[in-house]
């Protein structure tokens, strides 16, 4: 009986190995003629990517010498990487590096050439050179202040049909002044990505997230590096297994702060309840502390700000003066498992990394210009600073020293060196720029450039070529540097409805009018208010509080309508003496003081430039406030 019993089972472990080799043999025979099928389909276009990027390669090495030549400005793309030109070359100049478009056929192209755009002159040059990075989007460049070089790390490279992917892990630094690249060899670096983000933190460039695509899935990592400056050399920041920290992410915001950096926003795919991959947007924020012993790092989340945007990607900050600048941005909600409805964003907002509060920035019509004696008044103040100045530092003073700025009320600060350049003047609108996500932006003396950007309407994607510049200062208005994206516009409106063609014509005309009325409201400028005692400025400012904590109470603070030029003049002694008492090491000239000390003036000059700009508004609308005049608080006569 027991043999009987075994030899049942042995056939039917046979039955069922035959079995399971049939569909063993069925499974491949099936993706054999799968994959002879896909082939079949593929045309010559979409060739092996490394067959690709070698032939870039041999073109690359044909170039003998770095070639700078005037040029158009770049033809669209997406992906790519802006930058300005470091404080040391003295230019002022944007570098754009990269990125890819789609062509008519539907074929992706990625791009290495280097563009420099000057912002006086509305000039492109095309730089050449026989040691260039392979073309690629999604990487990651950054401009240490220090020394002026340009470090680009990462990126990514697809087949014509992107039907296979490939992610560089290379290392490159540009010199914007000889405009020649670097390629760095070595032994240990981050992993291969796209979609990181770098900043800067004392001598270091660091590197945060990102996401590798490896066609059946994608990574995502939230590692952390730093590239230091003097030996270029990489080292990993690891933390205890237990240690807190930012979620893995790409396409986050990463900015600089006097303790290490900041991570606010990004994007990831992660398994819901459901064990389904579902895309994830970050509206967390996280402090990264750091020490000149990188090994004793760590994360701080910091709480979460009230009024800040709606949560949304594709928006990366970029740093200014103590803040980060964001533009635009998109949501995505899932109605359907087909159809996916999206909330495009153009919306400007500044968060202030000290206080961790959210600021919207919206343009204004430009108030009435002061008059030339407030400025006689300013200069007035500005020779008793510079007596004050001597007196305290026992020498003669040179306000040159102080170096150039520009501050928001005026076009110029101090000295420029490039006064006798004629430059370009833009026409100027009051609407923000269309809407966007993953725009390139950069700032440069103030002035924050948008670069590209894609919309989408249905299945439809388009690439907005266009470039725009806003004063942050001011925010009078946005310069239209180049816009031609209204054929893409039109072709999206004829896939929409009728009714809601009517609609948005209607929309349009009601926009059309709000903007001639607001062009009314500049030549009739609201009344000039007298002041007799300069110090009631500060009482009102006051009685207008916003509730705001100031992380600083103990430096002077601005006045309403006060530009950086007058605050400076008014309490450039306090900055001073705060300069020399902390000059530790007493090794600093009385010019580099004065630096000192104008740096940090404007350093909270734009830390309070929001809180004083909305007291500004609220002088506005209760009082109709055109222009404060200081009076002489002795004999009560006007300084005109």
């Amino acid at each position: 009986m027991a043999k009987k019993k075994e030899k049942q089972s042995a056939s039917k472990k046979a039955l069922k190995a035959e079995k399971a080799l049939k569909a063993q043999t069925k499974s491949a025979s099936k993706n054999k003629k799968k994959a002879a099928k896909q082939a079949d389909e593929e045309d010559a276009d979409d060739r092996n990517v490394d067959d690709i990027l070698a032939e870039y390669a041999k073109e690359q090495a044909s170039f003998l010498a770095v070639t700078i030549s005037q040029c158009e400005r770049p033809q669209k793309r997406l992906n790519a990487a802006l930058v300005p030109s470091p404080p040391q070359s003295g230019r002022k100049e944007l570098i754009l590096f990269g990125g890819e478009s789609v062509n008519a056929a539907g074929l992706s192209e990625f791009y290495n050439d280097l563009y420099v755009y000057s912002v006086d002159t509305n000039i492109w040059r095309q730089v050449t050179s026989p040691n260039a990075p392979l073309p690629r989007s999604g990487h990651a460049m950054c401009m240490h202040p220090s020394t002026g070089l340009i470090l680009l790390f990462g990126g990514e490279f697809s087949s014509p049909k992107q039907n296979t992917f490939y992610h560089y892990g290379d290392s490159w630094l540009f010199d914007s002044t000889s405009r020649e690249w670097s390629k760095l060899e070595l032994k240990k670096s981050p992993s291969a990505r796209s979609g990181h983000r770098l900043t800067y933190w004392k001598n270091y460039i660091l590197l945060h997230g990102g996401f590798r695509d490896l066609a059946s899935s994608t990574t995502y990592v939230n590692d952390l590096w730093a590239f230091d400056m003097s030996t270029y050399k990489w080292t990993q920041i690891e933390l205890p297994p237990s240690a807190l920290r930012p979620d893995a992410r790409s396409g986050h915001s990463f900015l600089p702060t006097e303790e290490g950096a900041l991570v606010w926003g990004g994007y990831s795919k992660v398994k819901s309840s459901q064990k389904k991959i579902v895309g994830k947007v970050h509206t967390d924020c996280w402090a990264l502390k750091l020490t000149s012993d990188l090994k004793t790092a760590r994360w701080e989340r910091k709480r979460k700000s009230a009024w800040g945007p709606s949560p949304r990607v594709g928006c990366s900050m970029v740093y200014h003066k103590g803040r980060g600048i964001l533009f635009g941005g998109v949501y995505d909600t899932e109605e359907t498992e087909e159809t996916l409805d999206s909330v495009f964003y153009n919306d400007l907002y500044a968060y202030q990394i000290l206080t961790n509060k959210w600021f919207p920035l919206t343009l204004r019509t430009p108030r009435r210009q002061q008059q030339a004696p407030v400025e006689r008044n300013v200069k007035g103040r500005s020779s008793e600073l510079e007596e004050n100045l001597s007196r305290i530092l026992g020498e003669d003073s040179d306000m040159n020293a102080v170096g150039n700025s520009r501050d928001a009320g005026d076009d110029e600060l101090m000295s420029d060196a490039e006064d006798d350049v004629m430059k370009v003047e833009f026409p100027t609108t009051l609407s923000l720029p269309h809407e966007r996500f993953n725009a390139a932006t950069a700032i440069l003396q103030d002035t924050l450039y948008i670069y590209g950007g894609v919309w989408e309407k249905g299945d439809h994607e388009y690439c907005l070529d266009s470039m725009y510049a806003v004063d942050l200062g001011k925010l009078d208005g946005v310069k239209v540097i180049w816009e031609a994206f209204a054929d893409d516009l039109v072709r999206a409106q004829g896939d929409a409805d009728e009714s809601d063609d009517e609609g948005d014509e209607d929309d349009d005309e009601d926009d059309d009018d709000g903007e001639e009325e607001d062009g009314d409201e500049v030549e009739e400028a609201p009344d000039e208010v007298h002041v007799d005692d300069v110090e009631m400025v500060s009482e009102a400012a006051d009685e207008l509080s916003l509730t705001d904590t100031d992380p600083r109470p103990y430096l002077p603070h601005p006045r309403p309508f006060e530009n950086l030029r007058a605050f400076y003049a008014r309490t450039g002694t306090a900055f001073m003496e705060w300069a020399i008492s902390n000059n530790k090491d007493s090794t600093k000239r009385a010019k580099e003081l004065k630096r000192d000390a104008f740096e940090l003036c404007e350093e909270r000059w734009w830390e309070r430039w929001e809180e004083i700009r909305r007291l500004e508004d609220q002088y506005e609308e209760i009082g109709g406030i055109g222009e404060i005049v200081e009076r002489e608080v002795k004999t009560g006569k006007s300084r005109r």
